[in-house]
């Protein structure tokens, strides 16, 4: 796919109510009107069931939640990418916290969106993981504290050395991989410390769903790049 521009705001949909059905064709649009007035790159990584519809009613790039590392044939519940790419995804989250993978996999999962040219975001916990992912030549690698998740702590303001070391050694062992930030990021101070830090941009969930007003969420957000 066509490069994005950075930096840029990657809202996971996760399995929220807030984020599900036709809430979450309200919630895309939402962040494709923030992305029109501001300029800023926003994308969404949603529920599989939820993907065709908002692919086809909205004109933001759509990730899937994860995809397995498997070929066609004989797998029942597992997800396969060439039918994720018929459904029009951009790319899709690898190794989430909530859905860790195998080293192997995550490399197969990687070359096959390299191969398709789709974007791919490698989640990893600290510095040495991310260090790993770079290697295997991801599109992005997005550090996330596991302690820090949905807590409403950032970590580019709590753990502010793991990003800026996750920025350095990404950098090192492949400059081609940006780095992105995630982990309790919600406010405008938020991402500013994270991109202050070398992220090209974040990964965010909670912050922003179960905000009274998630466009407002948005907008505050990226209100001081």
């Amino acid at each position: 796919m066509s490069k994005i521009k950075t930096p840029i705001v990657i809202l996971n949909f996760k399995t929220y109510l807030e984020s599900s059905g036709s809430k979450a064709l309200n919630l895309a649009k939402a962040l494709e009107s923030v992305s029109d007035e501001t300029g800023i790159s926003m994308i969404a990584a949603v529920q599989t069931v939820d993907i065709n519809r908002i692919v086809e009613e909205t004109n933001i790039p759509i990730l899937a939640q994860s995809i397995d590392a498997i070929s066609p044939g004989g797998h029942t519940g597992s997800n396969l990418i060439e039918n994720f790419i018929e459904n029009g995804i951009s790319g899709t989250l690898i190794n989430h916290s909530e859905n860790r993978l195998t080293l192997a996999d995550i490399d197969v999962i990687v070359k096959s969106t390299n191969e398709k040219n789709l974007l791919s975001v490698v989640c990893t916990n600290n510095v040495s993981t991310s260090m790993a992912a770079a290697v295997l030549n991801p599109s992005f690698v997005a550090v996330e504290p596991p302690e820090l998740i949905g807590s409403g702590i950032s970590v580019s303001q709590a753990e502010p050395e793991v990003v800026e070391g996750t920025v350095l050694n990404v950098s090192n062992a492949n400059k081609d991989v940006k780095v992105l930030c995630g982990a309790g990021i919600s406010t405008g101070d938020d991402m500013k410390a994270a991109l202050d830090l070398g992220a090209e941009g974040v990964l965010l969930a909670s912050g922003i769903i179960l905000a009274e007003n998630p466009k407002t969420a948005l907008l505050d957000l990226v209100s001081k790049i």
